[in-house]
């Protein structure tokens, strides 16, 4: 299964860098099975300089990149790609051709700004709340929960947050004996309780 993380310039490092981490090892604890392969995504394939001058290798760019199963849209210093019509486009394709799309922080500014098809209960970072509520209000943001899981639409909270998404991810995509094994390879104490669509929060 190719999850495909996106990043840009100033991407917060620990959301794209933690799912990222949630993959690789989720597929290196199943030994030749390899459920995952993950990989950096960018507008263009090379350096990319991300929060703090943390600077990384993006694997592709929009142009070359395999067939994404998975899209996780890295939040950051995001209001410039609000603005980019490239990544505005290439986002839209993906949320329209993915099995799922995902978000961290405030990823989801930029990808319901690239889709009018994204709505209902999301998450982002506790500080970004009313901004994303005002901006978009076919958006309900959720307060206080690590992620949101709506199907084909996965939110998380902030930075951290990222990494109990990504864990979710493995548990709904693989298996939850994955997810676990994944948490304490990681010695990541999971957040289980986010809330899945039709149901309340899931006991942690």
């Amino acid at each position: 299964m190719n999850i495909g993380i996106f990043i840009y310039s100033d991407a917060e490092v620990l959301d794209f860098s933690g799912p990222f981490e949630v993959f690789s090892t989720a597929s290196r604890l199943c030994g030749d099975e390899r459920p995952f392969r993950v990989f950096l995504i960018a507008e263009t394939a090379g350096p990319v300089t991300a929060r703090g001058g943390y600077r990384v290798l993006a694997d592709y760019g929009f142009g070359d990149h395999p067939p994404l199963d998975v899209l996780i849209v890295s939040g950051g210093v995001h209001t410039g790609e609000m603005t980019n019509e490239p990544t505005l486009a290439w986002l839209k394709r993906q949320a329209d051709s993915v099995r799922l799309v995902a978000t961290v922080c405030t990823g989801i500014f930029i990808l319901a700004q690239a889709s009018e098809s994204v709505s209902g209960n999301v998450a982002t970072h506790w500080e970004d709340v009313p901004d994303l509520q005002a901006r978009f209000d076919r958006l309900t943001v959720l307060h206080d929960l690590p992620w949101v899981d709506q199907g084909a639409l996965v939110t998380s909270g902030g930075i951290s947050a990222g990494i109990d998404m990504s864990l979710h991810l493995v548990s709904r995509l693989h298996s939850d004996q994955l997810a676990v094994r994944t948490a304490r390879q990681m010695e990541f104490r999971w957040r289980r309780e986010g809330i899945e669509t039709g149901s309340g929060p899931v006991a942690s």
